[in-house]
């Protein structure tokens, strides 16, 4: 049973990661609606383009997806290995339910960063040490400080928070 859960987790994390990539590269005339793309197209001949999250913050997504998605896959190799042992394989499940369990978090943190300072974010969560990078040329102490108090007060101890600001 362990291992329909894994391939299907697998295989919806896959989907989701190949659609959230095409979505990104997409170009922005797709994403218009036709009402307002015939409006656009008649009052303004050079369409600007706007772009919400900056490019690094991407990257350092992808990048992370990718890592998660290469950790889940050699996890997965050792669920469906037969010649795996059950502690070898209630310890590779446990890996990727705390890994699932750290994507979350990061995904719930970024969301408060939003919405408590609006800044986009990128937060990376690796043992006791989270990482935060800020979508933001305004790089003041304080609100650095802001930011990690928003943090740590999600979890009861101590946590080491970085914040980096990019532009």
């Amino acid at each position: 049973m362990i291992n329909k859960r894994s391939l299907w987790f697998l295989t919806l994390f896959s989907l989701i990661l190949v659609l959230s990539i095409y979505y990104i590269t997409m170009p922005s005339e797709l994403l218009l609606t036709t009402g307002k793309t015939e409006e656009k197209e008649n009052t303004n001949t050079n369409p600007t383009v706007s772009v919400e999250e900056s490019d690094i913050l991407v990257a350092l997504r992808v990048e992370s997806d990718d890592e998660m998605l290469k950790q889940i896959e050699d996890l997965n190799l050792i669920l469906t290995n037969t010649e795996s042992s059950v502690d070898q394989k209630n310890e590779a499940y446990e890996k990727i339910k705390e890994l699932n369990d750290n994507r979350s978090l990061e995904e719930k943190l970024e969301a408060q960063i939003k919405e408590t300072h609006k800044l986009d974010s990128f937060i990376k969560i690796k043992n006791n040490q989270i990482q935060v990078t800020i979508n933001s040329s305004d790089s003041s102490e304080e609100l650095a400080n802001k930011i990690m108090r928003t943090i740590q007060s999600n979890f009861d101890e101590s946590k080491y928070i970085t914040v980096k600001f990019q532009k």
